[in-house]
């Protein structure tokens, strides 16, 4: 009971915000309700469509090459044009090669569109954190990162439920197989066509301009910093390494959990939709409940250590355990812990950092992100092949202790002082 009045009293705090977050909020919350088809069904239509393994590590990755050669060039552009044209330009762009991919049965036209899709989602995605930090002040802002990150899960829950039903329903008009190739595609072009309805409350936001903007538009070359100078400095190293060597950890694992649970547990489509639904839920409610624990816990760092401390655990049950029930305990309390912190990481980078270098860092971080995920996808597919998924749960796991071990060693000792500029009135 004290954990759903924490909930439903940070859910109360959301309605102060200001008028430009809630749109931004409401288009995540689309953007995860439309979207949950594709993340749910994309690896088995690649399986049904007579694809390998080693090609749905290519495509898998394909995202995040691109995002590693054009995710900075992408974060100056949206320091450029601003964070709400960023904002729809990448994500109409990243629907239109998404479609395309799905629509099509050639390999080298889907790598080709899985590539565009990667730079242009880079766009939409990079301008999140520095739209936040416009919108938000001190008293709101761990709020607002956290509420951003759980509403895409929350929405998904009812997402991932509506999703699992609707290759049965679609191989039952099409009067084909259950698991064919045609019903997943038909699930994958129905939920990104219907996503395309997540730019509408984007387009009724009002951007509010910040000082540092304001002295831009009299001086364009005012407060703007080379990327190289960012890159360099200690402090940017510092935090991307975190996202380096988790990212690369994940990129092993996450997006082939769907697979592990049919090919080790043999679990239903609608199983799986429901599975995933839970775990979107539970991350969602801790995402609402992180900000009130960074108290009592001591501080941001040390809250993000101990939950994703406590995840690991958790991430070998749900990869060794012969039980069905356990295997989803491990999977429900894996994700909630590992990622309820993410959303306070990304807020203590932001305000460790200057608005005019906020764009080009956030695209830095992202960039040590897709490093691990240029590559994990396809090395994944490869030890899938030859020795299924215990090295695959092994290795995720130490990369996340490391990754863990070097937060603390950087940033747990001591908080060093907040930089960012406060976003004008």
């Amino acid at each position: 009971m004290r954990l759903l009045r924490v909930f439903l009293s940070q859910f109360a705090q959301v309605r102060r915000l200001n008028r430009p977050a809630k749109l931004f909020l409401l288009a995540l919350l689309l953007d995860g309700f439309l979207f949950s088809g594709w993340n749910l069904f994309f690896n088995f239509y690649i399986l049904e469509a007579g694809f390998g393994r080693e090609y749905l590590g290519l495509i898998n990755a394909m995202p995040s090459i691109a995002a590693l050669i054009f995710g900075v060039p992408m974060g100056m552009l949206s320091d450029r044009i601003g964070r709400k044209r960023a904002m729809i330009l990448g994500f109409t762009a990243a629907n239109v090669a998404i479609i395309v991919m799905c629509s099509v049965r050639q390999p080298l036209v889907m790598l080709a569109m899985a590539f565009v899709w990667g730079v242009s989602g880079q766009l939409y995605v990079l301008s999140h954190a520095p739209f936040m930090m416009k919108v938000s002040d001190d008293s709101s802002r761990d709020l607002l990162f956290s509420v951003s990150f759980g509403v895409f899960p929350l929405a998904n829950t009812f997402g991932n439920a509506v999703a699992g039903l609707l290759p049965g329903l679609f191989s039952h008009l099409f009067g084909v197989a259950d698991h064919s190739a045609l019903a997943y595609q038909a699930v994958l072009l129905t939920s990104v066509i219907s996503s395309f309805l997540v730019l509408a409350p984007i387009a009724f936001i009002r951007e509010p301009q910040t000082r540092l903007e304001a002295e831009r538009a009299v001086s364009p070359r005012a407060s703007r910093q080379p990327v190289w100078s960012v890159l360099i400095r200690p402090l940017t190293l510092k935090l991307a390494l975190p996202n380096l060597i988790t990212g690369f950890g994940a990129a092993l694992l996450i997006p082939y959990l769907n697979l592990f649970f049919v090919e080790r547990h043999h679990v239903s489509d609608q199983t799986l939709g429901l599975l995933f639904s839970a775990s979107a839920l539970l991350i969602g409610v801790a995402s609402f409940i992180g900000p009130r624990l960074v108290g009592n816990l001591g501080g941001k760092i040390r809250m993000i250590v101990l939950v994703q401390s406590a995840s690991l655990a958790f991430l070998l049950v749900l990869g060794f355990s012969p039980l069905v029930w356990l295997a989803v305990v491990g999977f429900l309390v894996r994700g909630t812990l590992m990622n309820m912190a993410a959303p306070l990481f990304d807020a203590y980078a932001m305000e460790l950092t200057p608005e005019a270098e906020q764009g080009a860092l956030n695209s830095i971080r992202s960039w040590a992100w897709n490093f691990g995920w240029a590559v994990g996808p396809y090395i994944s597919g490869l030890v899938q092949e030859k020795y299924g998924f215990a090295p695959l749960f092994i290795n995720t796991a130490i990369l996340y202790a490391i990754a863990i071990g070097v937060t603390w060693l950087f940033f747990g000792r001591k908080r060093p002082a907040t930089v960012a500029a406060v976003p004008a009135a």
